[in-house]
């Protein structure tokens, strides 16, 4: 029974994942669609957590020499019997993930890449000792482990050349040309990017990838992964019979992430068939060519939650696996007709925009177009089709990346309003000062400022919650005033209740959202609730003497303010 294996959080590892009985979804398709439509060098660009690692596990366990052949039975694969008797087990294999090439200096990093290489070179000590290498070979494999204080010593020369010499190395001793496996192959440039060392990096990477991938006799063919589609300029100059396959080709698009009917399955074998529509809502949304694709970590950690309590609610496991800088850079650099887009999107609506594939990490920043197309390609945006001009619909894919647009846009007007203390003061004591006008044109400016976060879809209710949270946020400058929010009192459940302890002076603040525009109504409204509720009651009871009464009201992006006779 499927519901007897265990649920694989984190297993990137293929042979770990058939051997202890972990439950996989049959990914075996991949190896016979890269053999039939066969290219040199393959690039695959997903975005993260959509199972590239696991994939490329999956093809190094296939092509492999001296692999374990029963790990493929039952799987798709092994029903093309032909295609596993000529390639199964026949290659030797170079593999190695570039996801852990960080540091905060360029050295940091390049060793990084060294001791990838060095450690990759190791798994094949017996070319130290094989009569198929001359001895100038099998010094160069030496020179590729070669150790001083348990650190390699290989010298940028060596580096540069490092791939290409173990796969000829092996070409030698196996008589059978090599498979190059590259895992995450950007992740180097997104990290020197963001430290300051990028032009170097790039150099080197070019460097290794050119000698690797485009002068190298010895290579069978290689695939690589990313998740940003690097410009073939910048690290893949001169490189023929490459082949780019990215989120908007139709090659491939059920390889990388869970198809519905893989969901619906996975939901069945585990008796969570009723939590598919929060699965649904939550998880789906991306298409990828012509398929619409789950995110395949959050999937598999919403059921191993739900196996454990079947009332768990959905989380953002996507959004918080890594940073997600790049929104906030986004959300920073937006200008007005930018925020009212992301105000759209988060409404539920998409946006036309021109996407380019190619980019390199120093052109990422220097127009706001260009930060549309990398939300589009990691993941936070995905699409609905193109127009006749060739310019994509651009959409949030789920309820999961719509909370992690929300939640950023929240910090970024928190940190903005943090370093407004002038008008904020102005703005606070306002309240005290009974000057409602002064109030409604502050509060007014803010939501002409922000990005609204309102979505058109939602009940009344939850629209007041996206003003209510602005108004709290920018009373919380005040360090030394008591502000409840949804506190209970008199008969009910009051917006806000501010406590000033200077003047004992209490506040009551009631907060409609105008659905028909008529904020003069909704103002009566809000102070009639005040009076009924008998508000006023508990800031009575904490030992208020003054009491203020404001209704205020909200349609968009306008506001208005009235205070109680």
């Amino acid at each position: 029974m499927a519901a007897t294996k265990k649920i694989p959080v984190g297993i990137e590892n293929f042979q770990d994942m058939r051997k202890f009985n972990f439950y996989y979804i049959d990914k075996t398709n991949l190896i016979e669609q890269l053999l039939d439509n066969w290219s040199k060098v393959t690039l695959f660009t997903r975005p993260r957590r959509f199972g590239k690692t696991l994939n490329m596990s999956m093809l190094r366990s296939f092509f492999e020499l001296g692999t374990d052949k029963s790990l493929f039975d039952g799987l798709y694969i092994s029903k093309n019997k032909e295609l596993c008797e000529e390639h199964m087990g026949k290659y030797p294999v170079i593999f190695f993930s570039l996801k852990s090439v960080e540091g905060l200096k360029f050295e940091n990093a390049r060793y990084r890449i060294i001791e990838m290489i060095g450690r990759e070179a190791q798994r094949y000590e017996f070319l130290a000792e094989s009569d198929k290498l001359s001895d100038n070979e099998k010094a160069q494999y030496k020179a590729l482990i070669a150790l001083y204080n348990g650190k390699y010593t290989m010298d940028d020369d060596i580096l540069i050349s490092g791939i290409q010499m173990l796969s000829h190395l092996l070409y030698k001793h196996y008589g059978q040309k090599t498979v190059i496996l590259i895992d995450e192959c950007d992740v180097p440039l997104d990290k020197a990017f963001e430290n300051g060392y990028y032009k170097e990096m790039v150099s080197l990477i070019r460097g290794i990838f050119g000698m690797a991938l485009k002068t190298n006799d010895s290579l069978q063919f290689a695939v690589l992964t990313g998740c940003l589609r690097i410009s073939k300029e910048s690290i893949f100059t001169g490189l023929n019979n490459f082949e780019v396959l990215s989120i908007l080709n139709t090659q491939y698009d059920e390889a990388f992430g869970f198809t519905d009917g893989e969901v619906k399955q996975i939901l069945e074998d585990y008796d969570l068939s009723d939590h598919y529509p929060d699965v649904k809502e939550w998880y789906d949304g991306y298409h990828f060519g012509n398929t619409d694709i789950y995110c395949p970590w959050d999937v598999i950690r919403y059921c191993k939650n739900l196996c454990a309590d079947p009332a768990a609610l959905p989380e953002d496991f996507w959004s918080n696996s890594s940073g997600n800088a790049m929104v906030r850079r986004f959300i920073d650099k937006a200008d007005i007709r930018t925020k009212n887009e992301i105000e759209r999107l988060i409404a539920g609506e998409d946006i036309e925009k021109d996407i380019s594939q190619e980019l390199t990490y120093d052109e990422i920043d220097k127009s706001i177009e260009n930060l549309w197309s990398v939300l589009f390609t990691t993941g936070y945006l995905t699409h609905k089709g193109c127009t006749e001009s060739g310019r994509y619909r651009l959409t949030i894919p789920n309820k999961e990346v719509r909370n992690l647009f929300i939640r950023k846009i929240r910090e970024w007007f928190s940190d903005v309003t943090r370093n407004d203390g002038k008008t904020l003061e102005e703005f606070c004591n306002a309240f005290v000062d009974r000057d409602p006008g002064k109030i409604e044109q502050i509060f007014g400016d803010y939501l002409w400022n922000t990005i609204s976060i309102r979505d058109t879809a939602t009940a009344k209710a939850k629209k007041e919650n996206f003003y209510h949270g602005i108004l709290l946020g920018l009373l919380g400058y005040k360090a030394s005033w008591l502000i409840k929010s949804n506190a209970e009192s008199g008969t009910g459940y009051s917006d806000i209740l501010v406590e000033v302890p200077d003047n004992r002076t209490g506040i009551v603040i009631e907060l409609k959202y105008a659905e028909d525009g008529d904020m003069d109504a909704a103002c009566s409204r809000a102070l009639e609730q005040i009076e009924e509720k008998e508000y006023v009651d508990k800031l009575r009871q904490d030992g208020m003497r003054n009491f203020i009464r404001y209704g205020i009201a909200c349609f968009k992006k306008d506001c208005k303010v009235v205070i109680g006779e």
